[in-house]
């Protein structure tokens, strides 16, 4: 008998799945959906945030997932709130609860306070000194 051995071998593109291809938001669900569209549209703004596709860790892309679904189920609780004129008890602490995690999750990917630049780009700079004089 001869002992085993182990071949490795490379994943390739063709079998992995479309959700990790990208070719599928979600696995069985219409891409086309409103949920869904605006599910991709967060994770692109997040990533995009991040430093782009090539910026951002496969944890990093699995916690903006989480965090981009998290939001889109605050905003359909506040549209319930807002056609409801307010929430229940118990629905205000889900949310709030809900509202927790998703600054969690997206403190853990980096979620900072930026310091928002205020200085005038040159020709709008110039433009005004300029105005001014005339």
């Amino acid at each position: 008998m001869s002992a085993p051995t182990l071949a490795v071998t490379t994943s390739k593109q063709t079998h992995r799945s479309r959700v990790t291809n990208g070719t599928a938001l979600l696995s069985g669900v219409d891409g086309r959906s409103v949920w869904a569209r605006r599910l991709r549209d967060l994770i692109e703004s997040h990533v995009s945030d991040l430093g782009g596709n090539d910026a951002v860790t496969a944890a990093e892309r699995s916690i903006v997932r989480r965090a981009a679904t998290l939001t889109i189920e605050l905003e359909l609780m506040e549209t319930v709130f807002a056609g409801a004129g307010g929430a229940s008890p118990e629905a205000l602490d889900l949310y709030g609860r809900t509202a927790g995690n998703l600054r969690r999750l997206l403190e853990s990917v980096g979620l900072q306070r930026r310091a928002r630049d205020i200085t005038p780009d040159l020709r709008d700079y110039v433009s005004a000194r300029s105005a001014e004089t005339a």
